[in-house]
């Protein structure tokens, strides 16, 4: 690239979504975070301002929909349309009357983050303005348990979380209370044992802690695919162990959740990848919650491909110009809901061409990788 059109590219602008489910603690959280002066070139999307109670550090208007906050932050109204809100702060940004370097999306209103994920991974344009940094998801410490409970979409919130912040651990009091948080953080870790959980009471939740959680470092400029992935916290995980959950309670929310992690050191041509992928997301495109992973693909070895996907989603694929670690595999996370890993792992093994010792009837696999979603390989 010249040095000219090195020149005319923007810098992307990390995102970060902010969720939780209502009385979690997100606005509190937010407005403290938006103190920090790591924070002061930072975008906040949020629903509307008096909804959130951020009024107080309101002092003027940029432009349409956009304000100053006190602490050099932009606030913009969401109105129910991310895309105008994404582009009126580009606008602001390109037309020289702001000037931020990171966005963060506070979902007032929203109980599930994937349609803000998907705004971020398939708008044409926007993609290449705002990578996803990634998500942060607050839970409340004295009715985090209850909601996990009553709700599915709070057990989802927590299950795609790259960052979990516990609010409200001052107010714990009693044994009893100690003992109930205990337990919420261990719920919490077996729900999403690769997001670091956070104690917002005890200052574990500053912008170091709770940003720069995505694929890549702004400190080293150069990804970071080892953090990102975290594939070690699924492989220890203690809920899914030799194709068995521990949780048979059906009624519990969080049996229906699954994450773990598929490796392959052998690279994979680029037509079966594809059609693996195509595969999962039509047969469990809804149940797919979250995928992330680097992938070596046979074309290009020495250039590892990056993936994301939500739901049926996928984000553009990006090659990075070279491994940036020493674990040059493929190396891919699920966080699904209600999928056996099973039916993913056994279909990735038969793209793969891998047929296991001890299920000699899962050879008709190779050569039809359909067969058993009755489909017939031409």
């Amino acid at each position: 690239m010249t040095a000219d059109r090195a020149a005319r590219v923007p810098t992307p602008i990390p995102v970060s979504v902010l969720t939780g489910f209502l009385g979690a603690g997100k606005t509190t959280l937010l407005n403290r975070l938006l103190k920090a002066r790591d924070l002061s070139q930072t975008a906040v999307i949020i629903n509307e301002f008096g909804e959130v109670g951020l009024d107080h550090l309101l002092v003027e208007h940029v432009d349409d929909g956009v304000v100053l906050l006190s602490t050099g932050c932009l606030c913009c109204t969401l109105r129910g349309d991310l895309i105008d809100a994404l582009e009126r702060l580009l606008r602001s940004l390109d037309n020289g009357r702001a000037s931020f370097s990171r966005v963060i999306i506070e979902t007032t209103g929203l109980a599930d983050p994937a349609p803000v994920l998907h705004v971020l991974m398939t708008h044409p344009y926007l993609v290449m303005r705002y990578p996803l940094d990634g998500i942060v998801t607050v839970v409340d410490a004295a009715n985090g348990a209850a909601t996990l409970d009553a709700h599915a979409e709070a057990v989802k919130q927590v299950a795609v979380a790259d960052r979990l912040v516990i609010t409200k651990t001052d107010l714990i009091a009693s044994p009893s209370d100690h003992v109930s948080f205990d337990a919420l953080r261990g719920r919490l870790r077996a729900l999403n044992p690769a997001a670091p959980v956070l104690d917002a009471a005890a200052g574990e939740a500053d912008a170091s802690c709770v940003f720069n959680c995505g694929l890549y470092d702004p400190a080293n400029k150069i990804p970071d695919v080892k953090r990102w992935l975290a594939v070690e916290a699924y492989a220890d995980s203690q809920g899914y162990r030799g194709h068995h959950w521990h949780d048979h309670d059906r009624s519990r929310h969080d049996a229906h959740i699954r994450a773990f992690a598929l490796t392959a050191p052998e690279a994979i041509p680029a037509g079966a990848f594809e059609m693996f992928m195509d595969l999962v997301r039509s047969l469990h495109g809804p149940n797919l919650l979250r995928v992330k992973g680097v992938v070596k693909l046979a074309e290009h070895p020495d250039q590892p491909v990056v993936v994301h996907a939500v739901q049926h989603l996928m984000h553009p694929a990006a090659r990075l110009e070279r491994w940036p670690d020493e674990e040059r595999i493929t190396r891919m996370v699920f966080i699904v809901r209600d999928i056996e890993p099973r039916a993913v792992t056994e279909l990735f093994n038969a793209f793969l061409g891998r047929v296991a010792a001890d299920r000699p009837d899962r050879a008709a696999m190779i050569d039809n990788p359909l067969a058993p979603f009755g489909g017939v390989d031409r």
